[in-house]
């Protein structure tokens, strides 16, 4: 299976900022081909990449006042190679993070989820997201959290997210933030989704149940949202002017060139509707 992945931000910069991006996709994934740009005008800048601990790939550069144009595309092929996860790492997506307060909701999630365990604990947390939070854009607001959402019952999939492992944490399960390319996506941008550990594995929830987990495509990975943003800056003003995100799958035998424009979402993706939300699946 062949995705393309691209991403594209104009930024507008008051002063001189240290920039941090997390927008291409993570250690491990096969990259066939890959294009990361910065530009300013005719000046053209490199940036240094910083590898972290679960395979996540940042791009720190310090960039001038004035216009910033940031390009990233890449072509992924086959599947991603899976790394074996370590006692301190599973131990650390048990404890409650910035977003995901899995002490704050201990006791509804012992008292919902009571006797389950394993793949039935999984596809409970997952339909009871999945049905009981609104998907509303623009709405939930950047510092909302898994008790925000599950007081108002809204937001979007980092929102989702954080409410999936909330849930996972307080009943003893690992779970992790994982921040995504998402193929076939509506409405289009950075998807986010949570992966539960379980037997020795990772496996995806997606509670808003808006793109088919077999196509994703990994871009960063960590304790919530707060180790995954696509942009992070010190230093300085940084106005996001403009932003578009797209992936989409080439079926087998297929192939991008001479195509006039990116194919369309119901022929060249995995349709979420083909999606068996039950199944456990992994990042692929």
């Amino acid at each position: 299976m062949q995705r393309v992945v691209t991403a594209e931000l104009d930024l507008e910069l008051g002063s001189s900022v240290d920039l941090i991006f997390q927008i291409a996709a993570a250690q491990g994934v096969p990259v066939a081909t890959e294009e990361l740009t910065f530009t300013q005008g005719e000046r053209v800048y490199t940036p240094t990449e910083i590898v972290d601990q679960t395979g996540s790939r940042l791009h720190r550069l310090t960039v001038e006042a004035g216009s910033l144009e940031v390009r990233y595309e890449a072509t992924v092929e086959g599947h991603t190679s899976t790394t074996r996860t370590s006692d301190l790492e599973a131990i650390t997506y048990l404890r409650p993070s910035r977003y995901c307060q899995s002490d704050e909701v201990f006791q509804q999630a012992r008292r919902q989820f009571k006797g389950l365990h394993g793949h039935d604990l999984i596809a409970a947390v997952s339909e009871f997201v999945a049905t009981s939070t609104t998907y509303t854009p623009g709405l939930s607001q950047g510092t909302d959290s898994a008790v925000t959402t599950l007081m108002t019952g809204q937001g979007v999939c980092r929102d989702y997210a954080h409410v999936v492992i909330a849930l996972l944490r307080a009943m003893d399960m690992p779970a992790r933030y994982t921040a995504c390319f998402a193929p076939g996506l509506q409405p289009m941008d950075f998807h986010a989704v949570a992966e539960a550990y379980l037997d020795g594995a990772w496996y995806v929830i997606d509670g808003t149940r808006l793109a088919n987990r077999r196509s994703l495509v990994r871009i960063a990975t960590g304790r919530d949202a707060a180790d995954c943003a696509f942009l992070s800056y010190h230093g300085g003003y940084v106005g996001l002017q403009r932003m578009r995100v797209d992936a989409w799958v080439v079926p087998d035998g297929a192939s991008m060139e001479g195509l006039e424009s990116r194919p369309g979402p119901d022929e060249f993706a995995l349709s979420p509707a083909a999606d068996d939300f039950t199944t456990l699946v992994q990042l692929a």
